[in-house]
C-alpha cells in the first residue's frame, strides 16, 4: 500500500504491495482507490496523469455524480456504477455531506447510535442489494478485462463502497485478513485530517463532534458486517464472486493474473 500525497484527492493510494498467503505480491501500479475526483487541483493533475489510469470506476449515486462531477486524468474513461441505487434517499453513505452540514439534522439522523446502524446496514447491502451486486460484478469483471488497468475506484470519500470493493478484491487475491483490515482502516489516517475544517465548523455551529466520527471515518465493525454477510450466504470469497457476482473461476483466475506478481 502506497499513499499518494495529493492534497486535493485525499485517501488516494495504490493498493498493491500486500503479500498473499502463498508469498506472492499484489502488483503495484494496477489498482488505485481514492475519494471522488471533483476537486483535483491543477497542481495535482500532473501527478494524477502520471499514474496512467485507463478506467475510473465511480461507485457514487447519480445525484452525487451530478453535484460533484469527476475531473478525469488524461486518457481515462469513466464507468458509473451506482452501488446504492436500490437504497434510495435513506442512504447515509450517499448523503453524508448534506447530513453533517447542519448539527440539528445530524442529531436527528445520526444521534442515539443511528449512524452506526445506518452504516452496518449499508455494509450488509454491499453484499446483498441487487444494485450493489450488479455494480461490483461490473467492476471486477472490468478489472479482469484486457486494457482496463491501471484502474481507479472511488465513491465520495473512498471509504465505504470503495472499502468493500478493495477488501473483497484483496481477499480474493489471497491477502490475509489482517492486511485487509489494515488497508481498510488506513482511511482514518489518510482521510480524517482532510475533514478537520468540517469538524471545526460543526462544533462552532453547536454540534457534537462525536456524531461525526462514525460517519467520516471507518470502523472495523463495519467491514465485519460485510464479511459476515458474505460468509453467511456464500461461505468463501471465491463463492461470493462465483455465486453472488456471477464471476466464475475463469474470471477469478484472470483477476489474479492481472493483480498478482510472481
Amino acid at each position: 500500500m502506497t499513499p499518494i500525497p495529493l492534497t486535493s484527492v485525499p485517501n488516494l493510494r495504490d493498493v498493491g504491495g500486500y503479500r498473499t498467503a502463498d508469498g506472492a505480491k499484489v502488483r503495484t501500479g494496477v489498482f488505485y482507490r481514492s475519494t471522488d475526483l471533483s476537486r483535483v487541483a491543477d497542481t495535482d493533475m500532473p501527478a494524477l496523469d502520471g499514474l496512467g489510469i485507463r478506467m475510473v470506476y465511480d461507485l457514487r449515486t447519480a445525484d452525487e455524480r451530478a453535484a460533484a462531477p469527476d475531473i478525469l486524468p488524461n486518457g481515462a474513461r469513466a464507468v458509473a456504477l451506482d452501488v446504492l441505487a436500490d437504497k434510495g434517499i435513506r442512504s447515509i453513505p450517499a448523503q453524508m455531506l448534506q447530513v453533517i452540514a447542519d448539527p440539528m439534522i445530524a442529531e436527528r439522523e445520526l444521534g442515539g447510535g443511528r449512524a452506526i446502524e445506518y452504516f452496518e446496514g449499508s455494509y450488509r447491502d454491499f453484499v446483498e442489494m441487487p444494485s450493489a451486486v450488479s455494480s461490483y460484478r461490473e467492476l471486477f469483471g472490468g478489472l479482469a478485462t484486457n486494457g482496463n488497468t491501471p484502474a481507479l475506484v472511488h465513491c465520495t470519500t473512498g471509504k465505504d463502497r470503495t472499502g468493500w470493493a478493495t477488501a473483497a478484491l484483496l481477499l480474493l487475491l489471497g491477502v490475509g485478513e489482517d492486511d485487509v483490515f489494515h488497508d481498510y482502516l488506513l482511511t482514518n489516517e489518510l482521510l480524517l485530517p482532510a475533514f478537520a475544517g468540517v469538524f471545526e465548523k460543526f462544533v462552532d455551529a453547536g454540534g457534537d463532534p462525536a456524531l461525526l466520527e462514525p460517519v467520516l471515518g471507518v470502523r472495523e465493525q463495519y467491514l465485519q458486517v460485510s464479511l459476515a454477510a458474505m460468509r453467511e450466504q456464500y461461505g468463501t470469497i471465491e463463492r461470493y464472486f462465483s455465486d453472488g457476482l456471477g464471476l466464475d473461476a475463469a474470471v477469478q483466475t484472470l483477476l489474479r493474473e492481472r493483480m498478482i506478481a510472481d
